[in-house]
């Protein structure tokens, strides 16, 4: 049996899920309503606010689509009772973010802006900066892997580089550092 898999996923207070057909599993919640639909061969049962999977068989397909699916759901339900946060930190001298409307707009030492359009499921916020502090911009989605797609896209722009740090990295993250270049001793 498949440890994940046979794990129930139980429905927090204000979130909703029912079962649609063609094996669709819908949960509705306070941060907006998200379905996936699942394989066939698992079966999928709602009751006492717990969702819950079973497979038919113990074939390799079978076992990673019965652990796929629960996973799937349950980042489902936590993303609509509490959402995604993504903190990323723009590293380096002049490099600012900028949020007008939708559109996210980076000054990261090029000889240029660069502007992202977000999705309407994620939204951004960019906290005011103390002098001294690097900027830091907050996305916020029920949707994980989108919000993970995005996080990647705009680390993309300027990723943290080995040296110095400078570069767009996570908040928290531990970043490996490599030592420069020495002067030959004479």
């Amino acid at each position: 049996m498949s440890r994940i898999g046979k794990l129930p996923v139980s429905l927090p207070t204000g979130v909703s899920a029912e079962l649609l057909p063609g094996n669709v599993v819908k949960v509705k919640g306070p941060h907006g309503e998200m379905s996936q639909k699942v394989d066939p061969a698992i079966t999928v049962t709602i009751e006492d606010n717990q969702i819950k999977f079973a497979r038919p068989t113990d074939l390799p397909r079978h076992r990673s689509m019965h652990g796929l699916y629960r996973a799937l759901v349950h980042n489902m339900v936590v993303g609509v009772s509490e959402q995604f946060t993504i903190r990323q930190e723009l590293v380096g001298v002049g490099y600012r973010v900028a949020l007008s409307g939708n559109i996210l707009v980076f000054s990261l030492g090029y000889s240029h802006e660069i502007q992202l359009m977000l999705p309407s499921e994620v939204k951004a916020e960019v906290p005011d900066v103390r002098k001294g502090e690097n900027p830091v911009l907050v996305l916020k989605s029920c949707d994980k892997q989108l919000i993970g797609e995005v996080a990647a896209k705009i680390r993309s722009f300027r990723r943290p580089e080995p040296y110095k740090g400078k570069g767009i990295k996570f908040v928290g993250e531990q970043l490996r550092r490599k030592a420069g270049k020495t002067a030959a001793a004479k």
